[in-house]
């Protein structure tokens, strides 16, 4: 079993234990930047929701377009517009838990010759990409912002 392939498990892991922190830390801690630049933890876990949301949509795509263009997120837009500050806590933690479902659930139906399908990517710079690689770069994306959230609420 590889690093990809093992992606789902690893996504929904890293997942329970932001969704634990949403629904067991007060508000306050969760709604507090530590640095105007820099999000808080609630809005942290509002962009790995999204994120995951993105990705499987990315996955599917590949699926069934010959090497399409991934569309940017538009993160900080996403913030601003989806309001990510102002979320309930406990329902973010009840959207990231799911978003993690879906997308380990779509990754666990890849075939061996689905892994190497490939999207042109925009990160970090535009180039080809293959889903194996998508999977092992949103493992990474989930675990860094769960250290990023960690590291503003022991704060």
């Amino acid at each position: 079993m590889t690093a990809a392939t093992r992606a789902g498990d690893e996504i929904r892991s890293a997942v329970a234990e932001l969704a634990r922190l949403l629904v067991t830390t007060e508000r306050r801690a969760l709604a507090r930047r530590t640095a105007p630049e820099r999000w808080s933890p609630l809005e942290y876990a509002c962009h790995v929701r999204d994120v995951l949301i993105t990705q499987r949509e990315r996955v599917l795509l590949a699926r069934r377009t010959d090497v399409p263009a991934a569309v940017p997120m538009g993160r900080d837009e996403r913030a601003a517009h989806d309001g990510y500050a102002e979320s309930d806590p406990a329902e973010v933690a009840e959207e990231v838990t799911i978003a993690a479902r879906l997308l380990a659930n779509t990754l666990s139906r890849l075939g061996t010759r689905d892994w190497e399908l490939r999207i042109v990517y925009n990160w970090p710079h535009r180039t080809e990409r293959t889903l194996r690689w998508v999977a092992a770069n949103t493992v990474h994306d989930v675990r860094h912002h769960l250290l990023d959230i960690k590291r503003q609420v022991l704060a």
